[in-house]
């Protein structure tokens, strides 16, 4: 493996805070070439792995794609300082990053929105993930085509960071192999088509419009290798906001589509979907899924509910008149399927927190209904699985308080300590959704789930 050094500067200070300065830290930057970047990615993420809190953010960096991507590559990993909260998440959150002011990697699951409104979550939970868990890296790797920056601590020896290219390419693949019990479901099709029929019954009552119904399926006493998952679930999918993410004995391996929402400065953005479409097996036959999505009265009704959540939800936080849809009903295509793609934006002001328009937006509308409260009573009442990290969000902050969330689906969720693995697959439910649709599309979802888990 061959690099370049390119330079090595200071790149930030990072102001000192009120309670953390010992967590407070100044970073220096260094910049390399890198010839080979598939393989150095591969084994960067085999070093990333060994670390008890690593976050790895895989993606393209295709501009004209409309995903608005900053890097194709992020490895954060070695807490200096972090969080894992259950309880006061987004005001521990909010000092902690205010505070600190660096890097910040993490998390947030589903169910916060019971701090957010008067909802509780008493459904089964065998992942038990904490409700909220940040950390400060040491080490941020960020990488653009075949450029790599890293970020480190200004203490650090500059010899160290030379050296840790040395680590990097020595170190070997994790062969840990797989040993997967029987992927069970928490709802045969039966039970799902009697739920979706009620869910229908409380649409034509008003009482919602929308729901995003999900299901579980679950492996007990089970051993996995979420590094060679992960590589494998990229493989397939090769996700735009697809994440593999470490906090000791808790992992995500996700291949998410979807971004939650984003911070570039004073403009936010975010990017719901709803609208689902195998991919062909030929080029006419693939053509003509596409175009399907794009004109399924159905699917625009769905985008079109949930971009109104959104814009109102971004409403909140956004300075008068800001909010804006950028483009409605865009057809993207990934590996396995197309999706319905919106995007919608707003402008902040200044003084705004970057962790309460989160807090305003949370949960995603894509995963709740509308009207969002009721739908999520709903789903409550009607899921048998607490929803915990799934349907919830993966990302990081910059050190200047910017950041970028996915929303996590089609994603295996494992606890290697009590050995269970989880992955949740839904839709969305309208007045015009055919039961046995609805299950064929959660099963086109697990598809890749499946696929990684039982074919090692």
């Amino acid at each position: 493996m061959q690099f370049n050094k390119i330079n090595l500067d200071i790149n930030y200070s990072l102001k000192y805070g009120l309670n953390m300065t010992k967590f407070v830290v100044m970073r220096l930057t260094a910049k390399y070439q890198i010839h080979d970047i598939v393989k150095f990615k591969d084994q960067l993420l085999n070093w990333a792995s060994n670390f008890d809190k690593t976050a790895v953010l895989s993606g393209e960096n295709k501009p004209s794609n409309g995903i608005h991507l900053q890097y194709n590559y992020i490895v954060a990993v070695e807490s200096l300082s972090e969080i894992s909260v259950s309880k006061n998440c987004f005001s521990t959150l909010k000092k902690y990053q205010a505070n600190i002011n660096d890097w910040l990697f993490g998390y947030f699951t589903y169910d916060l929105k019971n701090e957010i409104e008067q909802l509780n979550s008493t459904n089964n939970d065998g992942l038990n993930f904490p409700q909220l868990f940040f950390f400060q890296p040491k080490w941020v790797f960020l990488i653009i085509d075949n450029e790599v920056i890293i970020h480190f601590p200004k203490n650090i020896d500059r010899r160290e960071v030379h050296l840790l290219f040395s680590k990097i390419l020595k170190t070997k693949k994790n062969n840990l192999i797989n040993e997967v019990s029987k992927i069970n479901s928490t709802v045969d099709k039966k039970e799902y088509i009697d739920i979706v029929e009620k869910i229908k019954q409380h649409i034509q009552l008003g009482d919602i419009y929308e729901l995003n119904y999900c299901k579980e399926f679950f492996a007990k006493n089970s051993i996995i290798n979420p590094v060679n998952i992960f590589k494998k679930l990229y493989k397939i999918s090769e996700a735009p906001f697809s994440c593999y993410f470490k906090a000791n004995h808790f992992h995500v391996i996700s291949s998410s589509p979807e971004r939650f929402i984003k911070k570039n400065g004073l403009k936010i953005i975010s990017q719901p979907i709803k609208g689902t479409r195998r991919r062909g097996k030929t080029k006419n036959k693939d053509l003509k899924l596409k175009n399907e999505l794009f004109n399924c009265p159905k699917e625009r009704s769905e985008n079109v509910m949930v971009v109104d959540l959104v814009r109102n939800d971004l409403s909140k936080t956004a300075s008068k008149s800001s909010v804006n849809v950028e483009e409605l009903f865009g057809i993207y295509s990934f590996k396995q399927v197309h999706q319905m793609i919106s995007t919608v934006s707003s402008e902040i002001d200044e003084k705004i927190n970057p962790v309460d328009v989160i807090k305003e937006c949370f949960p995603m509308a894509s995963m709740t209904g509308t009207p969002k409260v009721k739908a999520m009573e709903l789903i409550e009442k009607y899921e048998k699985t607490k929803r915990g990290l799934y349907s919830g969000s993966v990302g990081y902050f910059t050190p200047e308080g910017d950041f970028d969330f996915n929303v996590i689906i089609r994603s295996i969720l494992y606890n290697s300590k009590n050995k269970y693995v989880s992955f949740m697959v839904g839709s969305a439910i309208t007045s015009n959704s055919l039961p046995e649709f609805e299950y064929d599309e959660c099963l086109l979802k697990a598809q890749a789930m499946f696929e990684v888990l039982e074919n090692d």
